[in-house]
């Protein structure tokens, strides 16, 4: 543990100087003619959306010649983050975000985050908390009410055990004095099951970022009933958790991250190349169409961030009880 700790500080030193030779524009050596960011879920969820969006901002804005997206599903993407230690291509970027901070420490795996050299922090997303529209639970205190007496007879989905959404459910119970142990969590590892599993009656509620879900809330197909971040989302008529009491407060971020053994040089490219992305009229149009906030952070302070994240959650699934 502490070798890769030391490993991935080194190359966020590395990076940090790096990316202050590269002056405000960056003057990255090499161009990259052909790009493969795999998303580590099936289709249909936020991070395959978070690689699709990449893909047609990148080329859109004629910024690499050829942009090819694989998925990598399974456990919170630990699958695909162990397939990526792998790769050899410097040309490689995999998704990432909060849910894979949780399910490494869930799932015990032996590749971590720490060992990949991250690239981006691109987008953070308010969680929402859906049910079916022809659902007797009109409020989240409802939906609560009926897992307080219901228990286990009340099915709940979401994405991977010990992601974002598994500790988002976990947090709201413990805030309202219930029993985590009460929860009965549906797990998928994709949005686009998760949804099935709604629309098809299979379950009582559901919990996403607010992208997964937004046209189905939209459409009437699914009605929210609280979501997770500080304000009320704009496009989401629903009142903040925060806001009804329950002092629960959640945000799931995504960035992009390459392989560990990638070069200095490699990461240099890799970077202007996603900041150049996150320049372009196409981004942008990418962000608005999918509702999520921009937090574009790269370099040195990207790291420190990573390093936080990796530290804060294992406690916090140990309090839940997710993590022994």
């Amino acid at each position: 543990m502490a070798g890769r700790r030391t490993r991935f500080l080194a190359a966020a030193v590395a990076a940090g100087l790096a990316l202050a030779g590269c002056g405000g524009g960056g003057t990255a050596s090499g161009d990259i003619d052909r790009l493969e960011i795999m998303a580590p879920a099936d289709p249909g969820g936020g991070w395959d959306q978070t690689a699709r969006s990449m893909q047609a901002a990148i080329t859109g804005a004629e910024l690499v010649d050829s942009v090819q997206v694989s998925n990598v599903g399974g456990a919170g993407g630990t699958v695909g983050l162990q397939k990526m230690a792998n790769e050899r291509s410097e040309s490689y970027l995999m998704v990432t975000g909060l849910v894979m901070v949780g399910a490494v420490e869930t799932a015990g795996v032996d590749k971590r985050l720490e060992d990949t050299t991250p690239i981006a922090r691109l987008t953070a997303e308010d969680e929402v908390v859906v049910v079916p529209a022809d659902s007797p639970h009109r409020s989240i205190e409802d939906l609560l009410a009926a897992v307080d007496r219901e228990g286990q007879g009340v099915a709940i989905t979401g994405g991977s055990a010990g992601g974002t959404d598994h500790i988002l459910a976990a947090m709201l119970l413990k805030a309202k004095g219930i029993d985590p142990a009460k929860l009965n969590y549906v797990a998928y590892s994709g949005g686009g099951e998760s949804l099935a599993a709604l629309l098809g009656g299979q379950v009582d509620a559901g919990i996403s970022g607010v992208g997964e879900y937004l046209e189905q809330i939209k459409a009437g197909k699914l009605r929210a009933l609280g979501t997770s971040g500080p304000a009320e989302h704009p496009e989401v008529k629903a009142p903040t958790f925060k806001n009804l009491g329950t002092g629960v407060e959640l945000i799931n971020w995504r960035g992009v991250v390459a392989p560990g053994s990638i070069s200095v040089e490699a990461k240099e490219r890799l970077v202007e190349l996603v900041t150049k992305m996150h320049s372009s009229a196409q981004w942008q149009d990418e962000l608005t169409k999918r509702g999520w906030t921009d937090t574009f952070l790269t370099g040195h302070d990207f790291n420190t961030f990573l390093t936080t994240e990796i530290g804060r959650i294992k406690p916090v699934l140990e309090e839940i009880g997710l993590v022994k």
